[in-house]
């Protein structure tokens, strides 16, 4: 196979950002199909992929040996009815996070997974290709400085839709610092605890937000991230990492500083578009080279279900106001 075809799933913003990506700056692969409901969505999708056939399932593009491989780019409640069908046809996935809705859930997939008898799934925790979670990460494991103790997180919107629920906070959001956290200490989110900072009278009346998420892993560190969707000036993601013998920090907005006036600008970006934009690049190109070789390169579906076994806590946490174990499946030997 030469040329690997895409069919993506979902052409909302994350959906219609991949396939724009795709055509334009991912060599080796092509956007064969775009599986969107939505007929108007699915046309203003189209065309940024010239000669992609529309479906509106998922079921009539398989029948139809419309791709090779499948992006999923739905809201998470739509990922299973996707998946299953999709690790049926022996199809390479890829599928943004989280992997379903419930830890529950994600099991089924893992066992649908293991039952094919080959690892097809990839999880999009595009974080894990950002360069500055990678060089944390190299610092992390060098020991350079010292042991790593905790780290402060921040996740900050400048808005959200009025779609946007309060459960949302760990499961759409929180999510992405339960993965990387676990990415960079290689340990797996033993407790989390919430805590709820004064509201935001900002807010969306039906948010109680920020909170601060305490993730305490295996190993001993703690990471508190700030959770915060109603910042009004910009899209943030920062972590302050604490060592023995120092601090490191990634995040900080790279580009123009401008002192004038007795002030200092600095432009912050606006949405996660923008702000893991490389990274979505890095995620997308090596899974296609990957997928060519019959292989996967990121987080697994194992690594999904580990993920969403801890949002399940999470959400428990918020809800309860307790520290909350997060209890996890015996790992299965076909992910070792």
């Amino acid at each position: 196979m030469e040329e690997l075809r895409i069919a993506v799933v979902g052409a909302g913003m994350m959906g219609a950002d991949h396939v724009t990506r795709i055509t334009e700056r991912i060599v080796g692969a092509r956007v064969s199909a775009i599986v969107e409901p939505d007929e108007a969505r699915g046309k203003a999708a189209a065309e940024h992929a010239p000669g992609a056939l529309a479906f509106s399932n998922i079921e009539d593009a398989i029948a139809a040996n419309a791709m090779d491989a499948v992006l999923i780019a739905t809201p998470g409640q739509f990922h299973e009815p996707v998946l299953l069908p999709a690790i049926t046809a022996g199809l390479a996935i890829l599928c943004e996070k989280p992997l379903t809705m419930s830890a529950e859930a994600s099991l089924r997939i893992v066992e649908a997974e293991i039952a094919g008898g080959k690892q097809l799934i990839q999880v999009g925790f595009m974080r894990r290709f950002d360069q500055g979670y990678i060089d944390l990460r190299e610092l992390i494991v060098s020991g350079k400085a010292g042991e790593l103790l905790a780290m402060n997180c921040a996740h900050r919107n400048p808005a959200v839709p009025d779609s946007y629920t309060n459960t949302m906070l760990i499961e759409d959001s929180v999510v992405h610092e339960i993965d990387v956290v676990r990415f960079l200490t290689d340990s797996p989110i033993a407790a989390i605890e919430v805590k709820h900072p004064k509201r935001n009278k900002l807010s969306p009346d039906h948010l109680d937000e920020p909170i601060f998420a305490l993730l305490y892993t295996e190993s001993g560190v703690l990471a508190n991230v700030e959770m915060n969707v109603s910042v009004q000036f910009g899209y943030q993601v920062k972590t302050e990492a604490i060592f023995q013998k120092g601090i490191a920090e990634i995040g900080r907005t790279a580009g123009l500083n401008l002192w004038q006036d007795g002030l200092l600008a600095t432009n912050e970006h606006m949405s996660f578009k923008t702000r893991f934009a490389a990274a979505y690049d890095s995620q997308i190109q090596r899974w296609v080279n990957a997928t060519l070789q019959g292989k996967i390169d990121g987080p697994s579906a194992w690594d999904g279900y580990l993920a969403s076994a801890a949002v399940t806590a999470g959400v428990e946490a918020l809800t309860s106001g307790k520290r909350v174990e997060v209890d996890y499946a015996p790992k299965p030997a076909f992910y070792n």
